[in-house]
């Protein structure tokens, strides 16, 4: 059987069953592509990705845990031979700028159309690179997702465990978040939760900004969430911030400056 008869192995990754099974309905209405397997979350999706060596994965963007950025990371520096089809709520406009060569995205709800042709084109692609004799560009695959985590990451939701429980809050909505003994956990007005960053620094970066201070090395901050300032010794500060507990956290020296600028204190 030559390369280009031969039927595309898919998987398909989204936390939400509902819209799993439509994406694996429209999908066996295609000819020449069959659903090897389906994952509810980040974990799940490696784990069939190993087993069943799949030509084309179909990742939803936004899961509770490991998000469809992260599990396409991991697969790639695996060393894992697949494409990948990014499946996204958000507006053409947010997107518009990641339709390149090393990757695909569909738009929720999918439609029929649609996804025809990203498996069109994820079937050239994949073609090419058996006639070639290598994987997908790395490289180029890399800056695709860094330039959707950029553009998509501080925009999306946030998965925070609440007792045996993963909700999902807005990004706008977070009050605070500090990390202690290498747990990080993020307040908003209503509840505390846990996240499933490893650091500050990567909670941060898929955060705004312009809203998201670090204002010491323990505690990131929504600027528009901040209550009441209170002079603290040295001139240093303290911030009461707008959650249910009033929540004080302090200002390190060295955004004590920038604090004062921002504020015109």
């Amino acid at each position: 059987m030559s390369s280009e008869s031969q039927s595309l192995r898919a998987i398909v990754v989204d936390d939400e069953q509902l819209a799993r099974e439509e994406l694996c309905f429209l999908l066996g209405q295609l000819d020449g592509i069959e659903v090897v397997g389906q994952a509810s979350n980040g974990i799940e999706a490696l784990r069939a990705v190993d087993e069943q060596s799949p030509d084309l994965v179909l990742l939803d963007v936004q899961m509770p845990g490991l998000t469809g950025f992260e599990v396409a990371r991991r697969l790639l520096r695996a060393g894992i031979d697949a494409h990948f089809v990014f499946v996204t709520a958000y507006d053409q406009h947010a997107i518009e700028a990641f339709e390149v060569n090393a990757v695909d995205y569909l738009l929720k709800p999918v439609e029929a159309e649609r996804l025809t042709t990203a498996i069109d084109r994820a079937r050239t692609r994949i073609q090419s690179a058996r006639h070639a004799s290598k994987p997908p560009s790395t490289e180029d695959m890399e800056r695709l997702l860094q330039l959707m985590s950029e553009r998509q990451g501080r925009r999306e939701q946030l998965a925070l465990k609440v007792a045996d429980r993963f909700l999902l809050v807005q990004s706008d909505e977070v009050v605070h978040a500090s990390v202690q003994d290498d747990v990080i956990t993020v307040v908003t007005n209503s509840l505390s939760g846990t996240s499933n960053y490893r650091t500050l620094d990567e909670l941060q970066a898929r955060l705004d900004p312009a809203v998201f201070w670090r204002v010491h090395r323990s505690h990131l901050v929504n600027i528009n969430k901040i209550k009441e300032i209170v002079p603290w010794f040295s001139r240093n500060y303290i911030l009461k911030m707008k959650d249910g507990k009033g929540t004080e956290i302090p200002v390190s020296r060295s955004q004590t400056k920038r604090l004062r600028e921002y504020l015109r204190l």
